[in-house]
């Protein structure tokens, strides 16, 4: 399992409890602070199948044909230029390798009187792209069966909030 974004590891603990002692999970973030805060809850955990690496998304150190699963929570959105990000998740995933994504995804424009009330949400919001673009850019990185597994208001249906939806998204690199 590779995650992009992994931050402080939480999701790769999971992921490493998940796939068990001789399963393989490898965070990638592109801060230190997180990096090193990944590791040293590693060691708090007694985990040996984690491994952590400085890199940005578009570029990491893996091989191709590294992973089975990738895995990223709240992080693509945040990535000026989507396209490198999944055409790098395409390259490292193995043939029938799955991507699973949770994200800010836009269904509708954010009308421009509303859009300075964003500014207490542009951390989490910088990048969101329209649903279709967004997929679509998975699909121009050759993964197949891209799906929206679910979807949620970020924050009730009021305002400018009903034009953004968190969504789990699917993806499979085709087998051959």
């Amino acid at each position: 399992v590779v995650d992009f974004g992994s931050g402080g590891g939480i999701d790769c603990f999971l992921s490493a409890r998940a796939v068990g002692p001789t399963g393989r999970v490898i965070g990638i973030d592109m801060t230190e602070d997180m990096i090193s805060l990944a590791r040293s809850n590693a060691r708090k955990l007694e985990l040996t199948n984690t491994e952590f690496h400085l890199a940005e998304m578009e570029s990491t150190p893996l091989d191709e044909n590294t992973a089975d699963i990738l895995i990223s929570n709240c992080v693509i959105n945040l990535a000026p230029d989507k396209d490198p990000v999944f055409r790098e998740a395409f390259r490292i995933l193995k043939p029938g390798g799955r991507l699973m994504v949770s994200d800010m995804v836009l269904v509708d424009d954010i009308p421009d009187e509303e859009a300075a009330d964003t500014a207490n949400w542009v951390a989490c919001l910088a990048g969101a792209e329209p649903r279709e673009v967004y997929l679509g850019k998975m699909r121009a990185a050759g993964f197949e069966g891209v799906e929206v597994l679910s979807e949620t208001s970020v924050s009730g249906e009021d305002g400018w909030r009903s034009s953004i939806r968190s969504m789990s998204i699917k993806a499979v690199k085709p087998a051959s």
